[in-house]
């Protein structure tokens, strides 16, 4: 039986952005406790952010693809 390699990449590929965007997400509400007269700015650079992170899991989907298609 062989390894699928996409589906490690996939799975390897996801955890560092699962981790980031929790980490992202507390630490902005965090701030947001602390300055709440504040909040509209951190949630702008929280949802940037996390677009930042997302885009990882988007590259690790892509790799999973050219792995899963060419051979």
């Amino acid at each position: 039986m062989t390894q699928d390699p996409s589906a490690f990449t996939m799975a390897i590929g996801t955890i560092g952005p699962a981790l980031a965007i929790g980490m992202i997400g507390v630490a902005a509400l965090i701030g947001m406790a602390r300055n709440p007269e504040n909040s509209g700015k951190i949630q702008i650079a929280m949802i940037v952010a996390i677009a930042f992170a997302e885009a990882i899991a988007i590259y690790a989907l892509v790799i999973a693809l050219i792995l899963k298609f060419v051979k």
